[in-house]
């Protein structure tokens, strides 16, 4: 067995007790009840404060007059993602913004670490990527009822043809079902493969030939988390659009 990180021998040494007990009350049983946290969480929780901290920076430093590093940093991601959301979701994306740049950064700060000599990506894992595309499925399902009402929002999965509802209302069932596996599986494989090739390389020939891949590496860990904010906007515009 890998020996685990830095990060997640001190949380397991500060934390195994408790996760034992809260696992357990689900009917959890790790196998190993010393370290019931892996790497894999451990870099999750981390990279939640790291953005957590520097969203309090942002806040504490917040000035019209001078703005600070961080300040520029954040108005550069809020423009660009509020650019994104404008033109994909349309009138009142405000409101959905905030998700949309949470779930980027997260993404794209899981793809990005696994840079590290030594240290895999959170989203190299599927469990990882089925839980963010779980969250975006339950996110968008929860405006479209909120927007439109249950009648209203379940009218979308019928179509415009009446006479056709009993056709197509379960094949939209079915492919909104979908959207979760398709965007689990879409990041989880891109991230492993991207990882792989990255490792496999670095035994082999360890110094020159690796930047390469870890260039390539770099620019797949964008793509996909560009790609995940991308069509968590287009299933969100789809959710929330009125029919006239």
């Amino acid at each position: 067995m890998p020996e685990p990180l830095a990060i997640t021998r001190l949380l397991n040494a500060l934390f195994a007790g408790p996760v034992d007990s809260i696992l357990g009350l689900v009917g959890v049983h790790p196998a190993h009840p010393e370290r019931p946290i892996n790497d894999a969480f451990a870099l999750e929780l981390l990279i939640a404060a790291v953005l957590l901290a520097f969203f309090v920076v942002v806040r504490v430093t917040l000035s019209v007059e001078k703005p600070a590093p961080a300040q520029q940093m954040a108005e550069m991601i809020h423009e660009f993602i509020g650019g994104q959301a404008d033109s994909i979701i349309g009138h009142g994306y405000g409101r959905f913004q905030s998700f949309v740049t949470v779930i980027f950064l997260f993404i794209i700060s899981c793809n990005l670490i696994g840079l590290i000599p030594g240290v895999n990506s959170p989203t190299e894992l599927e469990s990882v990527t089925l839980a963010l595309a779980l969250a975006t499925f339950i996110y968008y399902n929860f405006y479209g009822f909120r927007f439109n009402g249950f009648l209203g929002y379940m009218k979308q999965f019928a179509g415009p043809v009446w006479w056709l509802a009993w056709l197509l209302f379960p094949i939209e069932l079915i492919s909104h079902f979908a959207r979760i596996m398709s965007l689990s599986v879409r990041l989880y494989a891109n991230m492993f493969a991207g990882g792989l090739v990255t490792l496999v390389f670095f035994s082999l020939i360890p110094i020159g030939i690796p930047i390469i891949f870890m260039a390539l590496h770099l620019g797949v860990a964008l793509i996909q988390a560009y790609i995940f904010m991308l069509l968590t906007m287009i299933y969100v515009s789809q959710a929330v659009a009125h029919d006239h």
